[in-house]
């Protein structure tokens, strides 16, 4: 199915929130990211459903070992989340456990899929996913993706930048990337 054809379904928004989150803090910022350098999720939710012309359900993953984090949940909440925190033990990875059953889930379906995290561990069930029958787009930030996506990319994947392509940040963030010579303006740097 063509990015730009109209669709029946449904886009499911799969968020790996913590990944994204230490990408953020320990790859760009250097630093944990105060409230209003994270990334605006109601952003991501509307890019979906206009990205590709039909509902999005945003399904948002949490490890919630111990507490709730209550303000945080009732925020994505009324933004049009379905939470999902998820417990377990000590050395379990519960939130990526969580999103490859997921992923698993949706072999059955025809749903379109965005997958928002730059972790490998999904390569895989990212990849059983290309069927021809979906869209499928993996969203972070394109400098920190697992390598492993790129030939998934050739496959119909398509990848989409957390910043430059949902825009989902109210301020430009400190990143070092390849500019096309078409983008480039002197005066971002002057």
């Amino acid at each position: 199915m063509d990015a730009t054809e109209p669709s029946t379904g449904t886009t499911y928004v799969l968020v790996d929130g913590e990944n994204i989150d230490a990408t953020l803090g320990g790859s760009i910022l250097g630093r944990r990211p105060r409230p209003e350098e994270r990334p605006r999720w109601d952003r991501l939710l509307q890019f979906a459903r206009d990205h590709w012309g039909q509902p999005a359900v945003g399904l948002f993953f949490l490890a919630a070992n111990g507490e709730l984090p209550m303000s945080f949940v009732q925020a994505l909440l009324s933004i049009g989340y379905r939470p999902i925190p998820l417990a377990g033990g000590a050395s379990e990875k519960v939130v990526d456990i969580a999103i490859q059953r997921t992923m698993t889930a949706l072999l059955d379906r025809d749903d379109d899929v965005l997958l928002v995290s730059n972790d490998g561990d999904f390569v895989e069930g990212t990849a059983a996913l290309v069927d021809g029958r979906r869209r499928l787009g993996v969203v972070g930030f394109t400098e920190f993706r697992n390598h492993e996506f790129t030939p998934l990319v050739g496959r119909g994947v398509e990848p989409i930048d957390l910043e430059y392509d949902v825009h989902a940040f109210t301020a430009r963030l400190p990143r070092v990337r390849i500019i096309s010579i078409e983008e480039f303006d002197p005066l971002e740097f002057l």
